[in-house]
């Protein structure tokens, strides 16, 4: 039988959560996208180089948020990339074109995503540039799925229903990052995506806003980036969960080509600090408050 594992057992563990001062407040950091280790069996079945494979990968985007745990916001961060497999698709929305086998019959092959060739196991890259060489088998998608997408978001529901627990609300800030050269993001430092109101109270996005604003950051909300599969699935504010997408011009921090931080990465970092810490302090008044989800 075939090995197309492509080294998932070597994902030990396949992610973690950093929270330096503990849990003080309602809001978790999840960083999904910033995985980083490439096993070497993954990098041979793939037709592209390890820096191509990286253009995909939201390259520091965990650091950049690591001083906000401070605040006492757990970040739960992916250690495995998205190339691999990605957390913000739902766990079978599978590409036909991409597996040797059927798929079940309850697979989602059909969204728009699947199409562009981005579904929860990717089939492109970049410019739509093709991962892998030949054809993965089904049953290695599906052990791919169960092994990392299904016990991350089991972790991630665990610490907002803790977080709901304690503080009667829960605020998810899902990080990610965005190319300088992404259509319509021109003159603009940040994204924030509320699935246009639908994934969280106005106060929550409102804040952010202004925090960043404070910062001397450009913000826009909802466009290009209005929220994906994570923000559309933990965000229910009427039920006192909130759910933010928050995208970050790589330009800010980051050498797009070489990928490496830049000079600007602390003040980056410095400033998503200072956003978390105002999101908690206005947390802190709207918990028990009547109109905490409008």
């Amino acid at each position: 039988m075939r090995d197309d594992s492509q080294g998932l057992e070597e994902f030990d563990p396949p992610f973690d959560v950093f929270a330096p001062a503990g849990v003080a407040g309602p809001i978790v950091l999840n960083s999904p996208h910033s995985g980083a280790h490439y096993p070497p069996s993954f990098l041979a079945a793939s037709a592209l180089d390890p820096l191509t494979l990286r253009r995909s990968e939201d390259a520091f985007v965990d650091q950049m948020f690591a001083p906000a745990a401070a605040h006492g916001a757990p970040l739960l961060r992916a250690q495995f990339p998205r190339a691999f497999l990605d957390l913000n698709r739902e766990p079978f929305e599978l590409d036909p074109q991409m597996f040797v086998g059927r798929l079940p019959d309850f697979a989602n092959t059909r969204s728009l995503r699947v199409a562009a060739g981005l579904g929860v196991i990717p089939r492109v890259v970049g410019d739509a540039q093709p991962i892998y060489r030949s054809p993965i088998s089904v049953e290695a998608a599906l052990k791919r799925i169960a092994t990392l997408h299904r016990p991350y978001h089991a972790r991630l529901a665990e610490l907002l229903d803790a977080a709901q627990r304690r503080f009667a609300l829960a605020i998810l800030l899902d990080c990610h990052s965005m190319p300088s050269t992404s259509p319509d993001v021109g003159g603009c430092d940040v994204v924030l995506g509320d699935r246009y109101s639908s994934s969280a109270a106005r106060w929550v996005i409102d804040t952010v806003e202004s925090a960043l604003q404070a910062s001397g950051l450009i913000v826009r909300r909802n466009k290009p980036y209005a929220g994906g599969f994570i923000t559309e699935h933990y965000g229910a504010p009427a039920a006192g969960r909130h759910a933010l997408q928050i995208e970050i011009n790589r330009s800010l921090y980051l050498d797009e080509r070489a990928l490496r931080l830049t000079s600007g990465a602390g003040a980056l970092a410095n400033a998503l600090s200072a956003m978390v810490g105002a999101l908690h302090a206005r947390a802190s008044d709207a918990q028990n408050m009547p109109w905490a989800a409008e």
